[in-house]
């Protein structure tokens, strides 16, 4: 853990931004590009689909993620002619390249002739060819393999100008498997004796006491696997630390090949990786020594409904948002890799998104400040696994599909905004105090969902109802680590932050009297960084700050809910609540209206030094309560906040307003009298719509 803190301090303190770096023009305010696979397409077709692709209104494209068998046919014998020709073809009609490095697909020689570097599952079963992300980041040979693939088309493309920059694998992560195998429980008790020092050190953090669990030696530590359990689960001290493990041997694989390509390539081009949102088994702030760390998004794949009878078809309001701010917060640049092109195959179910919801999404991605946006993919397959997802053109390889169509309108549109792009624009102040920050660790979503305690416990969505109902009054969001200024902001919001210590308290403390305005919520502050519970009264750690004890929890059947009152307004819950009992100097701004403990506190506030401690104690299911807190905070420290109509979006980025409307019905969007529309009819917006002007 010391190596990624540090990573995360020099982060922190040489964060550059890429624009400095020469990757990204500001001027260009986003660029757009495609996949494209020549190795998956007769080569007489290349020429055309470039042009194509080109009077589409694309600039730029990405190669060869796929592709390592073409790449390397076998073992040290190298083919790059007709990645050679592609890049050619891809210049002359002016659009630039992305080049990927191919380790997530193994060819089927290397996989055959080296079993080893395949992902062992639970049940003790390699993991057979014929997937992808199905190798070992623990595997010696294959990061011995990966770096050679990857010098060779370093040497090749290092120094190639049509090359813009490098993506990193693909989506790294095992897709929610757990690798099981022999090297991978090898480096695992490498790791925890460097992590621990001693065997004593290690028994004493994890409580190994507890059912006679008590370690000799480190090499008698195994993988906890919970298939092979008999009762109960295993101790959640090593399933949190092998979580940590496993992430750091994620960054360290990604890292492998960050090294190997800075090494060799100019300066000129970057080094990305794109992440998953949602993908828990990694961390992307593990990944802080890439120039910057982009994402994979699909708003509509059947995980979600939305807001309203069409919301399946339009996703989520916030998850787009959510991911801008997120990955851009770890460098200060991001950019969207993979962004739906529209139906997609692999879903739950796979329903055709909403007319213009495509390219709501895109104007989404800018919203965000993004660099740039990809989309997976130009042509819909004919064959293999993915043969019903749609690409920019359909099954005959040149009719452009609707999500093509629209990507196209906001390429041309992005052209108009490009024009009235003055540089020297800044946020208008009354936005720009509003900004408030999220402490993130992702420690404290391992732990929490390790002991939900509640099947109704999920931090993801804590976390997002939390951030959706700061964006709902329009509040603009960065997220931060522990070791990061929180000064700047004066808001910090830590949802659910169960692991602590002495120096975070301190400096939340510090933050709060110098003039923060700190919020913490249900299950905070009560264990330690193993994942202990303090050997004192319960969440003692925080009542100094919170000015209040926290007296107990509860939760209740996901069919029964009970009241807490606030401002004579009720509001359910029956997820989690922490039972406050509060100081005489600490005020209660909510408290539960019946249970055995009726009158306790649920939100309490307190003004400590020049600032103020608000705690949410009860987790609900509609975020009413959570928003209706902040919006009071907001008022009590005399910034304004906007509320925005279910499902708006609305950001302002670059001397322009951006609103989207997510919702399935027609929204009224309040915009000023002089206010010049740019796109868009009026303030009007139907599903889908979206809204540029400029006051």
């Amino acid at each position: 853990m010391k190596r990624i803190i540090n990573l995360l301090i020099v982060s922190s303190l040489m964060t550059l931004s890429c624009h400095s770096q020469g990757y990204f023009k500001k001027d260009k305010l986003i660029e757009t590009g495609v996949y494209y696979y020549p190795e998956a397409w007769d080569s007489s077709q290349w020429d055309r689909d470039f042009q194509n692709m080109a009077e589409m209104g694309f600039e730029f494209t990405h190669f060869a993620e796929f592709a390592w068998a073409m790449l390397e046919p076998t073992e040290g014998q190298y083919d790059f002619k007709w990645l050679d020709k592609s890049i050619e073809l891809a210049a002359k009609h002016g659009l630039k390249v992305i080049l990927c490095t191919p380790s997530a697909t193994p060819p089927v020689w290397l996989t055959k002739k080296y079993p080893e570097v395949l992902v062992v599952k639970e049940n003790g079963q390699k993991a057979m060819h014929g997937t992808r992300e199905h190798y070992s980041w623990s595997s010696k040979k294959y990061r011995e393999l990966t770096e050679k693939i990857v010098t060779e088309m370093a040497k090749r493309y290092g120094n190639d100008k049509r090359v813009w920059g490098w993506q990193i694998d693909n989506e790294p992560s095992h897709y929610g498997t757990v690798d099981y195998g022999p090297e991978v429980s090898l480096k695992f008790r490498e790791w925890l004796q460097k992590k621990y020092g001693t065997i004593q050190v290690l028994n004493t953090a994890w409580g190994t006491a507890f059912w006679s669990g008590t370690y000799s030696g480190f090499e008698q530590i195994e993988i906890p696997n919970p298939s092979l359990l008999i009762s109960g689960t295993a101790s959640p001290h090593s399933v949190l630390d092998f979580k940590r493990f496993s992430a750091d041997e994620c960054a360290s694989f990604v890292s492998l090949q960050y090294k190997t390509l800075k090494n060799i390539i100019q300066k000129s081009q970057f080094v990305t990786s794109n992440f998953m949102h949602g993908h828990w088994d990694v961390d992307v702030w593990r990944n802080a020594d890439l120039d910057f760390v982009s994402y994979t998004m699909y708003p509509v794949a059947g995980y979600t409904k939305g807001i309203g009878n069409q919301g399946f078809r339009l996703g989520d309001p916030w998850r787009i948002s959510f991911a801008n701010d997120m990955f851009r917060s770890i460098k200060g640049t991001t950019g969207v890799m993979e962004l739906q092109p529209g139906q997609v195959n692999w879903g739950s179910y796979n329903p055709q998104p909403y007319p213009g919801a495509v390219r709501a999404w895109l104007w989404n991605a800018f919203a965000g400040d993004l660099s740039f946006v990809c989309s997976y993919r130009y042509r819909q397959p004919l064959f293999g696994g993915e043969q019903y997802h749609y690409g920019m053109v359909g099954t005959d390889g040149v009719t452009p599909s609707s999500g093509g169509l629209e990507y196209s309108q906001f390429m041309s549109e992005i052209k108009v905004l490009r024009k009235l792009y003055n540089p020297s624009a800044i946020a208008p102040a009354e936005y720009s105090d509003r900004k408030a920050a999220i402490l993130y660790n992702i420690d404290n979503l391992w732990n929490t969902d390790g002991q939900k305690q509640t099947n109704q416990w999920s931090y993801e969505k804590h976390l997002t109802k939390y951030y959706n109902a700061l964006t709902s009054l329009t509040i603009p969001i960065d997220f931060t680590s522990e070791e990061r200024d929180f000064s700047k902001y004066k808001v910090l919001l830590l949802p659910a932050y169960q692991l602590v210590d002495d120096s975070l308290i301190l400096k939340l403390t510090k933050y709060v009297n110098e003039g923060g305005n700190l919020v913490l919520t249900a299950r905070t502050g009560q264990k330690d960084r193993n994942g202990k519970l303090f050997q004192d009264k319960w969440a003692a750690k925080i009542w100094p700050l919170i000015g209040a004890k926290v007296k107990m929890y509860d939760v209740l059947p996901d069919d029964i809910y009970a009241e807490v009152l606030m401002n004579n307004e009720k509001y359910l819950w029956n997820n989690w609540a922490d039972i406050l009992e509060s100081d005489p100097k600490t005020e209660v701004w909510a408290s539960y209206n019946d249970q055995f403990y009726k009158g306790a506190a649920a939100v309490i506030n307190r003004k400590l030094g020049k600032g103020s401690v608000t705690y949410i104690g009860a987790d609900s299911d509609d975020g009413r309560l959570e928003k209706e807190v902040l919006s009071r905070l907001y008022n009590s420290i005399g910034i304004t906040t906007e509320p925005l109509p279910e499902g708006v979006v609305k950001v302002w980025r670059s001397g322009f307003w951006i609103a989207i409307n997510y919702s399935s019905q027609p929204v009224k969007i309040e915009i000023p009298a002089n206010a010049t529309i740019i796109i868009g009819e009026n303030s009007t917006l139907q599903p889908a719509d979206v809204l540029v002007w400029k006051d």
